[in-house]
């Protein structure tokens, strides 16, 4: 199977496949970034544990990494990545500190100016976002699940972006990696409320939460309103790369928990300066 489209390429190399944004390809003399695919291969092993992995499997999963760092020609000992937890934390990357790959302290979000850092999240259904300023040479990394989307992690990773950097939004390129889209994200109602009391200003809410006619259910376009409330903040329709893939529709190469279940695994996104 092959998932390239208008906005992104499906890449294979040796035993690594992954997707890249095109435009984000056009600064390839200034960032690498990818999104890793293939889940009956060797991403089969970064599978979701809430408790600490088998000294071999945590191996396995720090092979995988090295691989995908060393065919997007990063240094696999700089990567650091987002110790995600559903928050609204983002923090600032200065320096490569700790020995283990996680951040300390748990955070959705990375940002830095620093070369060759590899700024690293994983999900199965959530969206995780890739962000690059081209002038002031800043690149962030975000998780962004439901519960995310309604804290506004998104907005937030653009305005640290502009505080600590001096980003214009306008400048920023933002890429939407495969994620569960609204075809398949149907919720209770408990969920819905949330939802609609957190957009419900939105002029364009009867898009984004369609009712389930059939049923007490409602499907929501996470995806979308992240699109609504980025353009809000000043980032250009232009430069919003939505690489438009749905991860359950495409669960047999692309993660998803809700096709996987229990033992589902997680697809890194890496992104670094040069």
């Amino acid at each position: 199977m092959d998932l390239s489209n208008q906005k992104v390429l499906h890449v294979k190399k040796g035993n690594q496949e992954f997707l890249q944004f095109k435009k984000l390809l056009q600064y390839s003399d200034t960032i690498s970034h990818a999104y890793s695919l293939g889940i009956n291969k060797s991403y089969r092993t970064f599978k979701a544990n809430r408790t600490p992995l088998p000294v071999e499997e945590y191996k396995k999963n720090m092979e995988n990494y090295k691989e995908l760092c060393i065919a997007n020609g990063v240094n696999y000992k700089k990567i650091i990545k987002a110790n995600q937890a559903h928050t609204d934390n983002i923090e600032i990357i200065e320096q490569i500190t700790n020995e283990k790959i996680d951040t300390p302290n748990p955070s959705d979000g990375l940002i830095t100016d620093k070369k060759d850092i590899v700024l690293a999240t994983t999900n199965a259904d959530c969206i995780l976002f890739l962000m690059f300023d081209p002038i002031k040479k800043v690149i962030s990394n975000i998780h962004s699940g439901w519960k995310g989307t309604l804290q506004r992690i998104s907005v937030k990773a653009v305005e640290k972006m502009k505080e600590e950097y001096g980003s214009n939004p306008r400048d920023i390129i933002v890429c939407i990696c495969p994620s569960i889209r609204k075809c398949h994200f149907e919720v209770d109602k408990d969920v819905y409320e949330m939802f609609y009391n957190e957009f419900k200003n939105l002029k364009q809410i009867d898009e984004f939460i369609i009712k389930n006619d059939k049923k007490e259910k409602w499907y929501i376009d996470t995806v979308l309103i992240n699109k609504i409330i980025l353009k809000e903040i000043g980032i250009l329709e232009e430069n919003i790369e939505d690489s438009n893939i749905c991860s359950v529709c495409n669960g047999e190469i692309v993660h998803s928990f809700r096709k996987e279940g229990p033992e589902y695994g997680l697809a890194t996104a890496i992104i670094s300066l040069k």
